[in-house]
């Protein structure tokens, strides 16, 4: 399926040291619930979308890790992604997208907008300080 509004330039933020070349593949437990292990790989046309998803993985590891931020670019089908179109945003404002396909990084980018400490502690509190159990139901 092709997603609505799925014109790139598209990014993922996560806490992975990667090179241009590599692929991002689902398979591997979610961030937010360590227990999912996800169906889908996601990303953005939002760079700073993919920054703050690579801010809360940091945040979330279990030592200390240096978000990221890719370019990236699909390898196969992709749609938009349920967890957020439509059930926390109407439309697909975030630009989110998800595929079952391995996303193949082109380059990291540096230029990405960090969030402020008062940011960040907002979203600890939100996320991080959360039980993993109590985060919200993945649509997988």
């Amino acid at each position: 399926m092709t997603a609505s509004q799925g014109t790139g330039p598209f990014y993922h933020g996560t806490t992975a040291e990667l090179r241009a070349g590599d692929h991002l593949s689902p398979g591997f437990p979610s961030n937010y619930r360590p227990d999912v292990i996800m169906n889908h790989v996601y990303f953005t046309a939002l760079r700073d979308g993919a920054g703050l998803a690579a801010e809360i993985a940091a945040e979330l590891a279990s030592e200390q890790r240096t978000p990221r931020v890719y370019l990236v670019e699909p390898t196969g089908a992709f749609e938009d992604d349920p967890n957020v179109t439509d059930k926390k945003f109407p439309g697909n404002p975030t630009r989110s997208y998800r595929s079952a396909e391995p996303l193949r990084v082109l380059a990291e980018i540096t230029d990405w907008i960090r969030l402020t400490p008062e940011a960040l502690q907002q979203w600890r509190e939100r996320i991080v300080d959360v039980p993993p159990e109590r985060r919200g139901e993945i649509l997988n």
